[in-house]
């Protein structure tokens, strides 16, 4: 099935973004109070299972606990912990979408249903993580979701300034990397538009990007180089329990302004050593910012060939210190910010050296 000609796979965008939580209160109280994601719907499904919609911007997460032990979230937190279940894509027609994901090689989870205005089908993804194609009709506004009350007037009291979701990183066990690349490729025609070996002191990790034809969904896929030191991808696939989403990359306009606001309201951000910013000129000239403000927040700076970008990770309340957030201004480049992981470990050997 097509529209105009074009397979739903074409026009594809970040919907939403189900996260599986085991304390859906405790979840949604903290994306509020240091992340500024206001709730716009709920979702009660018996003695099965309840669910938040959260957010800001054009960032919308569902979180979902599990109340039945045999509901398909409780196996996954079983397994994982809090984590990502569920990347939905926007497509003008699910349908399609759908049927001709599942003819180049998808695996089928549920067939195309019309519900309260919009259209839902789901394939499997990468592991045990899920995309569910979303196809919202005329009468659907953007935030209707199947199944789900609206929260009128419940926007995030707290202006983080957050826009919109930039990337997902994606680790995937060794060995997987080319077969997950592939299959965005073949299955979601995305294409692979970076490839990277990332060398670490004895550490070492292979990255490849994909991004769907419409260049709005973005996936970093990063898998262990297991003939060096085990190291962060490692760590995590362990504690995860398999391939996952690593952590969510939230895109702002400025990121002074949005770290300030979300550290002043309790959040927690890695730390780079001090000499990270003293070395900091001699890579480059911030565009936007001033070293004595990126400094003063642990923001990290990068560039390409396109220009440049800030960002900085949050410190992982995940009782495994598996999944955590990336906040990022970009200012032209679009790249991940690779040449961070060389400066930090640089950095960190300086200051051995005193």
């Amino acid at each position: 099935m097509t529209v105009n000609g074009r397979s739903g796979l074409q026009d594809l965008y970040v919907d939403h973004v189900v996260l599986n939580v085991e304390d859906l209160g405790a979840s949604a109280q903290r994306f509020a109070q240091v992340y500024g994601f206001g709730t716009y719907a709920t979702s009660e499904q018996g003695a099965e299972a309840s669910s938040l919609a959260v957010g800001r911007g054009r960032i919308r997460l569902i979180l979902t606990q599990p109340l039945a032990e045999d509901h398909p979230a409780a196996d996954y937190t079983r397994r994982h912990g809090d984590g990502v279940a569920d990347i939905a894509l926007a497509t003008p027609d699910a349908a399609g979408a759908f049927e001709e994901a599942v003819r180049r090689g998808a695996r089928p989870l549920a067939e195309p249903v019309r519900q309260d205005g919009v259209i839902t089908a789901t394939i499997g993804g990468f592991d045990d993580v899920r995309h569910t194609f979303v196809q919202r009709l005329d009468q659907a506004g953007p935030d209707r979701l199947p199944g789900f009350v609206p929260v009128p007037g419940r926007p995030g009291e707290l202006d983080t300034g957050l826009l919109e979701i930039d990337h997902f990183a994606v680790c995937v066990e060794a060995g997987h990397l080319d077969a997950t690349v592939d299959f965005y490729e073949q299955v979601l025609g995305f294409r692979n538009t970076f490839t990277e070996k990332i060398v670490v002191g004895a550490q070492a990790m292979d990255s490849k990007v994909v991004q769907s034809a419409s260049g709005a969904v973005t996936l970093t896929l990063i898998e262990p180089d297991t003939s060096r030191d085990p190291g962060q991808i490692d760590h995590f696939i362990k504690n995860h329990g398999g391939a996952g989403v690593q952590h969510i990359a939230f895109r702002t306009a400025d990121i002074v302004r949005s770290v300030g606001t979300m550290r002043d309201h309790g959040l927690e951000f890695l730390t780079a050593p001090a000499a990270y910013h003293r070395m900091l000129g001699d890579r480059l000239r911030p565009a936007r910012h001033t070293v004595a403000e990126l400094g003063a927040l642990n923001i990290l700076a990068d560039e390409d060939y396109e220009g440049q970008l800030f960002q900085i990770f949050t410190r992982s309340v995940h009782p495994r210190r598996t999944l955590f957030f990336e906040v990022i201004e970009r200012a032209g480049a679009t790249t991940f910010g690779s040449g961070n992981i060389k400066a930090l470990y640089e950095a960190v050997e300086a200051e051995k050296l005193g």
